[in-house]
């Protein structure tokens, strides 16, 4: 007889693992889904619109407008680091992390023919010591990782946010919307556990993106641009933009949840 909840990561762990069976058949998985994604990302001569090398419509307007400005960056997710190359190019410090070792080889032979530098890190971001994602950092980039989480890992997504993203830094989000024209699971929150299953990813309204992100001050919140193929910039109209600012007065003095329990 095992007993192994003592904090609140062991209750996150634990529910982690209600969906482990997922990488076995083949689907999203989640907490650590690496099998899947050196899978997804092991032919890059596949035809899927975002494994070219162009940055998100978004986040290309964000630097054009002055919106964000170059500083250190965080691309969570970067799959084979087009967003972080971008970033890199345009005078950011830019760390970028994945879990699986296919997308960031694939990042690391970007970022070498780009002539640029990035930092990346092949792990799973909310398994990583302070150390390693210290922070603080100016702008923290998601472009489709935050949709393949399950409820629970929110908790663990706004402590990191918590504690790397500087007072006055934004947050640049794109996600899965629901409704018309948009892509994701619709389930409610409980009924994700009840299936045991991300129906290969979460999708968002507006609404609660809002409620979840509300300790940051909305900037921008739209549906992607949709661009076409000789477009040099990425857009596909089945998700949410946002781009989210961390208030200036924010202490930055936030416990990681390991600390709460």
């Amino acid at each position: 007889m095992d007993r192994t909840v003592r904090t609140v990561e062991d209750v996150l762990a634990l529910l982690d693992g209600l969906f482990a069976s997922e990488s076995e058949a083949g689907r999203l998985a989640t907490g650590d889904g690496k099998d899947f994604w050196n899978r997804f990302y092991a032919d890059r001569s596949r035809p899927v619109p975002f494994f070219a090398s162009k940055p998100d419509e978004n986040l290309a307007g964000y630097l054009d407008q002055g919106l964000i400005a170059p500083g250190r960056a965080l691309d969570l997710g970067c799959g084979p680091g087009r967003n972080a190359v971008h970033l890199a190019s345009h005078g950011f410090e830019v760390d970028a992390v994945d879990l699986s070792p296919v997308a960031v080889a694939w990042g690391e032979d970007r970022a070498h023919k780009a002539g640029v530098d990035v930092r990346f890190l092949c792990c799973n971001a909310f398994a990583l010591p302070a150390a390693e994602l210290s922070g603080p950092y100016d702008l923290v980039v998601d472009s489709g990782c935050f949709h393949h989480l399950p409820p629970h890992r929110r908790v663990s997504y706004l402590a990191l946010l918590d504690r790397v993203l500087t007072p006055g830094g934004h947050l640049a989000l794109t996600s899965f919307a629901a409704g018309k024209a948009g892509m994701g699971s619709e389930l409610r929150d409980a009924d994700i556990y009840r299936e045991r299953e991300l129906q290969g990813g979460l999708a968002y309204t507006p609404e609660s993106l809002r409620w979840i992100f509300s300790d940051l001050v909305e900037v921008e919140l739209r549906r992607m641009r949709e661009e076409p193929p000789e477009s040099a910039l990425f857009g596909v109209a089945f998700l949410w933009t946002a781009l989210f600012r961390r208030s200036a007065a924010a202490s930055g003095d936030v416990r990681p949840v390991h600390d709460l329990a």
